[in-house]
């Protein structure tokens, strides 16, 4: 908005018997006979005023292509109580000392500073910035600047649920909570640390307090959590959650493989095959998310696509690390040192010609996903805690009348597993309702398995393996070191990127011992529970796509086919299940089939135990597997 005329606003300062602060904006005179006006109002009347008459924006934060910078992100502090892979280098990061990080008055400086030059919004990062002791004041002081309309936080969500209220008093207006996995034990292995129930516990918190929607980050990396797409996006139907998917990036320390990344377009490609009623939605103005609803649900979900489909045109943002240093892009390795000038007694010209020649540099867009893998960069913990770079307006938070937590009809969908429904309920939050339900249910189409062989299918011919080629019988050759464990001996997850793709076959077996009893109301079909081999078959057929989520260190298979067998051998009252899982991948399948048998075979128990507790599982084995580049395997 261009400046009004100084006369004009004179005149109306005049007439109005205003004086006017440092800012221009007018500060009403106390008259007597008249109720005086609370800080707050006084606060809103002059930030009105601010906003009325606005003037032209900072030449200091306009780059050369026209870009206007009001976006400005500071990190708090380089610590943090989390190590994810994606952000830190797994033996860490040398910390700046203490004396060269930005105080807390130094912090205060140059918000002011950029705030007076047309920035109009701060997000506080890290590390992770809510260890920081003083966070909560920081967010006060920065509340009182003139023309900042937002003040937003990124956190892993570990301290969130305690500090949450506080930061909302003093005028925290936007959160973003990074949760890359639903699952306990993976988001242990991921973040290399325990506390995922407190992450959890932070997300209701937001909601409850009524900020909506709550940011939600994943950094989806193939392999470990690309598996959960469709579940993240189905929380979004009852909560109001902005359910975010970023793609993963090279920073020095976190081994980027291209080959690890799932891009923007793959993950669309995966939800819309289960949502085909996904609709994008407008994009709003230095947006650099791609946003998408499902029709009828509460939240939505985005893409941030720094890497497959960069968004440097309309970049608007800027960002002081911890130890002062100024980036004017997240990718590029020029920084300018702020601390340095501020603490050799600059002027606030001098600090604006030393920002306005960095923003000056800002190249028009950054190099590209493989070159910037190659160039030295910090860690990302030493600039924020985690890539959130699309940021909506503030959310206004408004306790609605209604049950915040109240989900209508979460869709049911096989592939979200028990554990981590249980994870939503209210035994892990008090006093929360449940969050959902999810179990196997009508309304979730289903392809039954039937229990008993075609009559013309020999049971001693298992899928492809029966015509494989023959194989050297025995044992695989070993390798030097357990594969899944690091030179420090802890659990390690086996990169399988630089792996060819090879067909891979794989067939497990497992036998339940019934028991006379048992056995005959499983072969006559007389049960309670129902038909034992059809529901075991239909659990190993399950489990086999779930095996990455039940096994930590398991990578995701895309399987193209599972057959699970189960026959009954009246001369041992048992039931003896084959499972065989089929795919075209860097790795194999045999932990799949393993599953498959093994969960059947649980099943079995499951339907048979009020018959008799008498009953033994076992012989659970691997007895073929086919390519790779240890060779086939045949159990003779």
């Amino acid at each position: 908005m261009a400046a009004r005329p100084v006369s004009r606003m004179l005149q109306r300062v005049l007439r109005s018997g205003l004086r006017t602060c440092s800012s221009g904006a007018p500060v009403t005179q106390h008259r007597p006979g008249e109720p005086p006006q609370t800080a707050a109002e006084e606060l809103s009347r002059r930030r009105q005023f601010l906003r009325e008459h606005a003037a032209p924006f900072s030449a200091f934060l306009t780059d050369s292509f026209g870009r206007q910078h009001s976006y400005l992100r500071i990190s708090l502090t380089e610590k943090c109580n989390l190590r994810c892979q994606y952000c830190m280098p797994e033996e860490g990061v040398p910390l700046t000392p203490k004396a060269n990080l930005l105080t807390t008055e130094e912090i205060l400086t140059l918000a002011r500073l950029f705030v007076k030059e047309g920035i109009d919004k701060i997000r506080l990062t890290g590390g992770e910035p809510l260890i920081r002791p003083d966070v909560v004041d920081i967010v006060a002081r920065l509340h009182q600047l003139e023309g900042l309309r937002t003040i937003g936080i990124t956190t892993n969500g570990i301290n969130l649920a305690r500090l949450l209220p506080q930061l909302q008093k003093a005028g925290l207006s936007a959160i973003n909570i990074s949760l890359d996995t639903l699952v306990p034990a993976k988001f242990e292995f991921i973040v290399r640390r325990k506390g995922f129930h407190k992450v959890m516990e932070g997300i209701h918190k937001a909601i409850e307090l009524g900020y909506s929607p709550v940011k939600v980050n994943c950094v989806v990396m193939r392999g470990l959590n690309e598996d959960e797409l469709l579940d993240f996006v189905a929380l979004t139907e009852g909560l109001p959650l902005d359910m975010r998917f970023i793609e993963y990036m090279p920073f020095d320390g976190n081994r980027w493989n291209f080959k690890k990344m799932v891009s923007y377009k793959e993950m669309l490609d995966t939800l819309r095959q289960q949502w085909p009623e996904l609709e994008k939605l407008p994009e709003e103005e230095s947006s650099t998310a791609k946003a998408f609803k499902i029709p009828g649900f509460r939240g939505q979900l985005s893409f941030i696509t720094s890497m497959s489909d960069h968004f440097c045109g309309t970049c608007n943002r800027l960002r002081i690390t911890a130890d002062g240093n100024l980036k004017v892009c997240l990718f590029g390795n020029s920084e300018v040192s702020l601390r340095d000038h501020l603490r050799a007694g600059a002027s606030e010209e001098e600090l604006l010609r030393v920002i306005g020649a960095a923003v000056g540099r800002k190249k028009r867009q950054h190099a590209g996903m493989f070159s910037i893998a190659q160039m030295k960069n910090r860690p990302m913990i030493l600039i924020e805690f985690l890539l959130l770079l699309q940021d909506s307006p503030p959310a206004i938070p408004s306790i609605s009348s209604q049950d915040p937590f109240r989900v209508q009809g979460i869709r049911h969908r096989v592939s979200f597993p028990s554990q981590k429904a249980t994870l939503w309920e209210g035994g892990w939050f008090p006093r929360t309702p449940l969050l959902a339900q999810w179990q196997l249910g009508s309304s979730c189409p289903q392809r039954q398995y039937s229990s008993h062989l075609d009559s013309d299918a020999n049971p001693k011919c298992l899928s492809a393996v029966a015509r494989a080629p023959a194989t050297p019988s025995g044992a695989l050759p070993t390798a030097d070191q357990l594969t899944h464990v690091d030179t420090e001996g802890r659990a390690a997850m086996v990169d399988v990127g630089g792996k060819p793709d090879t067909e891979r076959v794989a067939v497990a077996s497992a036998v339940v011992l019934l028991g006379s009893m048992a056995f005959k109301l499983v072969q006559e079909n007389q049960l309670k529970k129902g038909d034992a081999l059809a529901v075991a078959q239909l659990a190993g057929v399950q489990a086999a796509k779930l095996t990455s989520q039940l096994i930590p260190l398991c990578h995701h298979v895309a399987l193209s086919h599972i057959q699970v067998w189960l026959e009954l051998d009246a001369t041992r009252h048992a039931v003896g299940i084959r499972a065989s899982c089929r795919a075209r991948g860097p790795t194999g399948v045999e932990m799949e089939a393993l599953t498959a048998a093994a969960v059947a075979a649980l099943t079995v128990y499951d339907m048979c135990k009020a018959v008799s507790r008498d009953i033994v599982l076992g012989e659970i084995k691997l007895l073929s597997k086919t390519g790779g580049q240890r060779g086939d395997f045949q159990r003779t």
